[in-house]
């Protein structure tokens, strides 16, 4: 997709011009796992227009291969993002009715092609709530891999503002995690696949106690609705302000929950992609360090806390500076070092 947003905080309202900056979720997931040195393809459709081949050309810039990217529609999605300031929250405006995404269907994708030499297939809730045609595409190929042996990855992503096509999002959502390995949501996206009230996380600063008790309980009953599920990642974010954050996450698997330290981010520069970086840099450790639970969930927070100073919806940091933050070694010493 194409996001557009005005300069320096200013409303839709105000203004003559808008800042463009490609991205959406899977996108970000893609980039994010190119940028940490994995062999990443991205699968989409975009028209055979100037703006389409602009967005692969950009894409391919962060190493992403493209080579079964379906060209096809008229348009390419856009969305509108006005910038949250103080205690303004931010607001979004999509535009991506009759775009090529939306519309692409089920036998577009040779996926049998795709999945050839592939480990692992990312896939999220919004290519479910763009379209009819476009959540049967998704679960086409959610079946194949399955058939073919891959790790499935489901972010659930849930967009409110999406699900206009008459569908039940609880219903697509859940049937889409049902076939998933590994798991990804916040706390409201693990209450829209579950049907059960999340657990609060309110924390202000990073001494904040998480109540990990309730959280496992919580995860543990997720398990059982979605049984072949094998990791339960959480991100839990808390906005105080527009530029205040606070930020962790859990893991659960095995009958064990895993949590890692409370982030306290003050100023967030950018927030846009903050959990396609966490669970980008979770997918890196995950395939890196295999089962070592405490270390991937350390490393992909640490990711996604630095993607709040990153603009633009990538998390355009190596897999060092990630390690930096983990470590607490990320000083301006190090910095100036580097310069």
């Amino acid at each position: 997709m194409l996001r557009l947003s005005r300069e320096s905080k200013l409303r839709l309202c105000q203004g003559k011009v808008f800042d463009g900056n490609f991205g959406g979720s899977e996108a970000n997931v893609a980039v994010s796992l190119a940028m940490l040195g994995n062999d990443v393809e991205f699968v989409t459709r975009v028209p055979a227009n100037a703006v389409g081949r602009t967005c692969c050309m950009h894409l391919r810039g962060y190493g992403l291969s493209l080579r079964n990217v379906c060209f096809g529609g008229d348009r390419l999605g856009t969305y509108y993002f006005e910038e949250a300031a103080a205690m303004r929250n931010s607001s979004v405006v999509y535009d991506r009715q009759d775009s090529s995404f939306y519309t692409i269907a089920p036998g577009m994708i040779p996926w049998r092609e795709v999945f050839k030499d592939a480990a692992v297939f990312h896939c999220s809730g919004i290519t479910c709530a763009v379209s009819k045609s476009a959540a049967e595409a998704t679960t086409e190929a959610v079946h194949i891999a399955e058939e073919m042996g891959l790790t499935i990855v489901c972010d659930v992503n849930y967009r409110k503002n999406l699900w206009n096509y008459g569908a039940q999002a609880e219903e697509v959502l859940r049937d889409l995690a049902s076939h998933a390995d590994i798991i990804f949501g916040d706390q409201g996206e693990y209450e829209v696949i579950s049907g059960m009230k999340r657990v609060p996380f309110k924390a202000l600063t990073s001494d904040y106690h998480t109540d990990n008790a309730a959280f496992r309980d919580y995860m543990a009953k997720v398990q059982e609705q979605l049984p072949k599920c094998k990791k339960l990642v959480m991100a839990c974010r808390n906005q105080i302000t527009s530029s205040h954050h606070t930020l962790t996450g859990f893991l659960y698997s095995n009958d064990t929950l895993t949590a890692t330290r409370i982030d306290d981010i003050n100023p967030v520069v950018d927030p846009m992609g903050v959990g396609d970086a966490f669970i980008a840099a979770y997918l890196h450790a995950w395939t890196s360090w295999g089962n070592d639970d405490q270390r991937c969930l350390d490393f992909a927070l640490a990711a996604s806390t630095l993607k709040n100073s990153v603009v633009g919806d990538f998390n355009l940091v190596t897999e060092a500076e990630i390690q930096s933050v983990v470590e607490g070694t990320n000083s301006n010493d190090d910095f100036k070092e580097l310069q």
